[in-house]
């Protein structure tokens, strides 16, 4: 199983470096995003700090939502799907691997960009520490969860408003605990809380949501 997951995901990686658009795309929404607001609102350090918290998150989960349709648009288009589903390993593990590769392309290239947030929000370290455990954590959830819809919209023409109405109350709690624990370290107070809250729903996430998108995609390709 290890080595098919192997395979699948740097399937998924090529197929993505060949097409540089579907990486850069989110990559540059987020960044026009986190740079607008400084220009529209001043740079007055307080005010972009207290505000940081919404600003990185709403960001991060339009940007999530951006790149989240082509999960597997284009192995359902194509074929591959199907082959997928007749490989002799469990659908959940090429699900797994698809939802990593996804992570990898999307979630982790704004981890890596995070000082960047530093600079332009007037973050404090404990701020900007806050932000990159939430990113850590919160960023997979994103994509379990969002793979979920994109396995009930796979089969429509034009599912994208519907991907979104059916993603976007799932989101909410991780925005609001991610939020919360930013929030908490800007004031100096503790917010383990928070970021074991994150932990459960990702533990959940990693858990359970393989087998409901594995429903899914057979219902929708059958």
């Amino acid at each position: 199983m290890i080595a098919t997951m192997n395979s699948i995901i740097r399937r998924e990686l090529l197929i993505a470096f060949r097409r540089q658009a579907d990486i850069f795309n989110p990559l540059w929404f987020f960044i026009i995003v986190i740079t607008l607001f400084p220009l529209s609102i001043g740079p007055e350090p307080n005010l972009l700090a207290r505000i940081s918290a919404g600003i990185v998150w709403v960001a991060a989960l339009l940007s999530a939502l951006l790149s989240l349709e082509r999960l597997f648009r284009d192995d359902f288009q194509d074929g591959a799907l199907e082959q997928m589903m007749l490989m002799p390993v469990p659908l959940s593990v090429v699900v797994i691997s698809k939802v990593a590769a996804h992570w990898i392309l999307t979630g982790l290239p704004l981890i890596l960009i995070s000082p960047l947030l530093a600079i332009l929000l007037s973050l404090s370290f404990d701020s900007w520490l806050a932000i990159v455990l939430t990113l850590i954590i919160g960023t997979p959830t994103l994509s379990f969860l969002g793979a979920i819809g994109v396995a009930l919209t796979v089969g429509l023409q034009k599912g994208g408003v519907l991907l979104s109405l059916l993603i976007l109350p799932l989101y909410i709690p991780i925005l609001i605990f991610a939020t919360s624990a930013i929030d908490a370290a800007s004031l100096g107070m503790a917010y383990n809380g928070q970021l074991a809250v994150l932990g459960a729903m990702l533990a959940g996430a990693m858990t359970l949501t393989p087998v409901a998108i594995s429903a899914a995609l057979r219902v929708s390709v059958n």
